[in-house]
């Protein structure tokens, strides 16, 4: 297990995707990548990093998610319709509701994050003070990405996503990975203050940072270096690109 500064934290794992795009029934996290499920990869980081307890938010393919993330001692929080990454989150309330203390939410179609972004990114989540990190990376084309808008100290002000993006907004490169470190209160308060009215008609789980720096808290970033950590599968070409990496760089390590 790696050494790393920061106290304990719980870990979500957004899990619950359908995953239209991959052309199977096969729940999206459980596609195999180099012979294990994405998901895998996603649980293995956290409990390598020693996670106290980990979450799987499940919704699509639910039984059959539950069957093959068993063996690894997660708790399943059931997402029973598709109403955004904010919702997601919401329904590990009930699992999370006396817990204070850091959350780390994972998306479950990330396989390739590594230990060390996430230490870093918890170092700069207590050198700042910060309520909520979010993790961030530089596309060569940041098209389509929810931009990060930073004030004057680095501080993040707000994300925009695209869609929602002005024109000088949207010439930001910086964008949002979708992870993030999230303390467990102020998370749940500002979940409880967020609305879908935005083009999508989704709750955001964006939007919840932006109701944590109006309470007067402070949001952080942490830009991952390779962005390929930041990659998520949405088809079988991103899915074979992502196992091609993998092979040839991490069996080399």
């Amino acid at each position: 297990m790696m050494k790393h500064n920061y106290d304990s934290f719980v870990t979500i794992i957004m899990a619950a995707g359908v995953g239209k795009r991959m052309r199977s029934n096969l729940p999206k996290v459980l596609h195999p990548l180099a012979g294990h499920s994405l998901v895998h990869y996603v649980i293995k980081l956290t409990q390598d990093m020693g996670s106290k307890r980990t979450v799987l938010v499940i919704g699509h393919g639910r039984e059959q998610v539950i069957e093959q993330t068993r063996k690894y001692g997660v708790e399943w929080a059931v997402q029973e319709q598709q109403l955004g990454t904010g919702d997601a989150v919401m329904v590990c309330y009930e699992a999370l509701k006396d817990y204070d203390g850091n959350v780390l939410i994972l998306s479950g179609d990330v396989p390739l994050l590594r230990p060390e972004s996430v230490s870093e990114a918890f170092n700069e989540h207590d050198s700042t003070q910060a309520s909520a990190t979010v993790f961030t990376f530089l596309p060569d084309d940041p098209t389509g990405y929810g931009r990060i808008i930073r004030g004057n100290d680095g501080e993040v002000l707000r994300i925009v996503e695209h869609k929602d993006a002005s024109e000088d907004e949207r010439v930001v490169n910086e964008v949002n990975g979708g992870i993030y470190i999230i303390n467990s209160k102020q998370l749940f308060i500002a979940l409880g203050k967020i609305s879908n009215k935005n083009k999508s008609g989704e709750f955001y789980l964006t939007d919840t940072l932006e109701i944590i720096r109006q309470m007067g808290m402070r949001v952080s970033a942490y830009i991952v270096k390779d962005p390929i950590e930041m990659s998520g599968v949405n088809d079988s070409e991103q899915l074979k690109e992502l196992e091609k990496y993998y092979l040839d760089n991490r069996v080399k390590q």
